[in-house]
């Protein structure tokens, strides 16, 4: 199946979730959006400019993105794994320039991870390495960032605790963050716009804008699951 009605725009300072059942192409949608796999149908815009016209070096300039797939080495160190994101505006030795060091170390700071820097990537628990990650795509310096499933394999407090970093970096660089998620009650609770893919209407909007348009009521079957539009939190039926 082919999603269809898919529109929306995230500005920058935004921090925004693509949410759904699982299947329904929310990775899909991302990678898309990232140029990772080609444009079906439809028009991607970056900055007023098709995406297509964009080189895959300007690209990576506008664009960062922290997949699921694992590490390719974890035998690197934090650092040097930050390091890496500093790849599109590094000469062909890969020599870092005294900015390049600067963007490593403010990305260090801002997802705190000064204590952990030198340590080996393999020495990492999963909420320090997704961190990491993060921290790769904030030193890239990118108007837009994508993140796919970055709460995966979390405990409750580490879930919040990256959603609520991924909300600060937008707010205060102004960039745009756009990540997929199941986290939908936390989605609602601490971003500024959702895409919520549900396979036919596909709605956008503010998380107050989508429960008083009932779009989460039809998410998941009524007589299992409903949804409490008051408290924006889904109800077991037992």
């Amino acid at each position: 199946m082919i999603a269809k009605n898919i529109n929306f725009g995230i500005e920058p300072g935004e921090l925004a979730a693509i949410v759904g059942i699982n299947g329904i192409g929310k990775s899909t949608l991302l990678r898309t959006l990232g140029s990772t796999q080609p444009v079906l149908s439809g028009c991607l815009v970056v900055k007023d400019k098709p995406i297509v016209s964009y080189s895959p070096l300007e690209l990576s300039a506008e664009i960062s993105l922290v997949l699921t797939e694992p590490v390719a080495s974890k035998n690197l160190s934090v650092q040097e794994l930050i390091a890496l994101g500093r790849q599109p505006y590094t000469n062909w030795l890969g020599t870092l320039s005294a900015n390049d060091k600067e963007k490593i170390k403010e990305a260090i700071i801002s997802l705190e991870l000064e204590d952990l820097q030198h340590k080996k990537c393999f020495e990492l628990s999963d909420g320090q390495l997704q961190r990491v990650m993060i921290a790769r795509a904030l030193a890239q310096d990118t108007s837009i960032i994508l993140l796919d499933e970055p709460t995966t394999h979390l405990d409750l407090y580490h879930k919040v605790q990256i959603l609520k970093l991924l909300r600060n970096i937008a707010h205060t660089t102004k960039k745009t963050v756009l990540f997929t998620s199941h986290e939908i009650e936390m989605a609602i609770q601490l971003c500024d716009k959702m895409v919520l893919l549900d396979g036919k209407n596909n709605y956008f909007g503010k998380p107050c804008e989508l429960i008083e348009q009932k779009a989460f009521e039809s998410l998941f079957p009524s007589d299992t699951v409903s949804f409490d539009p008051k408290t924006g939190s889904f109800r077991i039926k037992k």
